[in-house]
């Protein structure tokens, strides 16, 4: 018995496609994220909060994580200097994971489910690059 899966799209299209869902889902997270620790906590809640988590330097590292979760999210929707942001992001998170949420375990309330994925996906992401959907795509044709 054989099964031919015939698509519209060849191998490469698809995983171009998949590569664009992850970073805009991705990028939409972490854009979220930063939006919450400038807008609704503010830098200096972010700070404190950093402060009460055991941080290290909360004054200088709160608002380099919001600003890179705000832009670098924004710059992986676009799809631009995709590889180091996403290593970037993927270093946040692991620091994330070190400082905060792996005392509290891996489910429940501040558990590290949730940025050891976004940690996952970033990592692939600097891995593998953007795909051909991206604005890193269009700029590196046009050199």
């Amino acid at each position: 018995m054989t099964t031919q899966t015939t698509t519209s799209f060849p191998a490469a299209h698809r995983v171009d496609l998949a590569l664009t869902l992850l970073r805009v889902v991705i990028g939409a997270i972490f854009i979220a994220h930063g939006f919450q620790k400038f807008f609704l906590y503010t830098l200096p809640g972010t700070t404190g909060a950093f402060t009460q988590m055991g941080v290290p330097l909360p004054g200088l590292t709160a608002p380099l994580v919001a600003t890179l979760e705000l832009l670098g999210g924004l710059a992986l929707v676009a799809g631009f200097l995709t590889r180091p942001v996403a290593a970037l992001l993927a270093a946040t998170m692991l620091g994330a994971l070190v400082l905060v949420h792996l005392p509290a375990g891996f489910l429940g309330a501040n558990g590290m489910e949730f940025p050891l994925a976004l940690m996952a996906a970033t990592s692939a992401l600097a891995l593998s690059g953007a795909g051909r959907y991206a604005l890193d795509h269009v700029l590196s044709r046009r050199q």
